[in-house]
């Protein structure tokens, strides 16, 4: 143990995750209106009713510790700049994949120490009959519950692309340019479009080798998958400096556009510098 979180934490917080998840479920299932925020992204009731159960359910098991959610009033940076430890959450990932009712939707809930992502839950309600939920804690490992059960998982090494393509993972929702130039310089691959964090968990779990996102994002959408990326072996770099992307370091909650990677490869990296020029 490395003084993150203690096992039964990690059980209350994976079954207060989980609960949270039933409720948008509920949601999900029935008729619900669309708000649309001040920057023009969409909210409804699913990110609302999660996020009070995510808040609700981190203040008991880790009272001390400060909590920031994208649904939560904005904190000064003033203020987040003083915490060495607090909760980053996005209580509904993938908002407009749960407005188009596909099931790519995830509720994420990260630690952050130092400006790093040490623990991560990332859980998928629609996955499966009983939902599908990745997590993991940086230094002990990285797992996987379906309905198969819980399995160990860990990043894949890159295949020969001549014996079997690299797997690249792309947002359904936000495609770029940027993208396409990247794959066309890649050795053969073959692309996986996806909505929400589960792109991070598929190259956690070794079922894809990369993904850049070369569009925005925000610190929420990603911590809490990196955090399971990382536990898995694998890394999450800063597109541009290819050293590892990290929270909380300025006043916007903005992250540079970055690269998942289960290994580094001098072809990727060069396809990624070119496509970024």
């Amino acid at each position: 143990m490395l003084g993150y979180l203690s096992s039964e934490q990690c059980n209350q917080l994976l079954s207060g995750v989980r609960a949270a998840g039933k409720q948008v479920l509920s949601i999900y299932r029935r008729d619900f209106t669309v708000e649309t925020k001040q920057d023009d992204s969409p909210l409804t009731e699913a990110d609302m009713a999660s996020h009070h159960a995510l808040v609700a359910l981190l203040e008991t098991v880790t009272p001390q510790v400060p909590i920031l959610s994208e649904e939560s009033g904005e904190i000064p940076f003033d203020t987040r700049q003083t915490w060495s430890r607090y909760w980053l959450i996005d209580p509904l990932d993938g908002t407009k994949e749960f407005i188009k009712k596909n099931g790519e939707f995830t509720l994420n809930v990260a630690l952050i120490e130092g400006g790093e992502p040490v623990f991560g839950i990332v859980h998928a309600p629609v996955l499966g009959e009983h939902g599908t939920t990745w997590w993991g804690q940086v230094g002990e490992g990285a797992w996987k519950q379906a309905d198969a059960g819980v399995e160990s998982i860990q990043v894949r090494t890159l295949p020969d692309a001549a014996v079997e393509p690299w797997k690249v993972v792309g947002s359904r929702s936000h495609g770029a340019a940027e993208f396409e130039a990247f794959c066309a310089d890649l050795p053969a691959n073959e692309r996986v479009s996806m909505g929400s964090s589960l792109k991070l968990c598929l190259v956690a779990e070794g079922a894809a080798d990369l993904y850049p996102r070369l569009a925005p994002t925000c610190e929420w959408d990603t911590a809490a998958a990196q955090a399971v990326v990382v536990a898995a072996g694998g890394s999450v770099l800063n597109a541009y400096s290819l050293t590892p992307l990290r929270c909380n370091q300025q006043d916007s909650v903005l992250n540079p556009y970055f690269i998942v990677c289960g290994e580094r490869d001098a072809r990727w990296e060069q396809a990624l510098t070119k496509a970024l020029s």
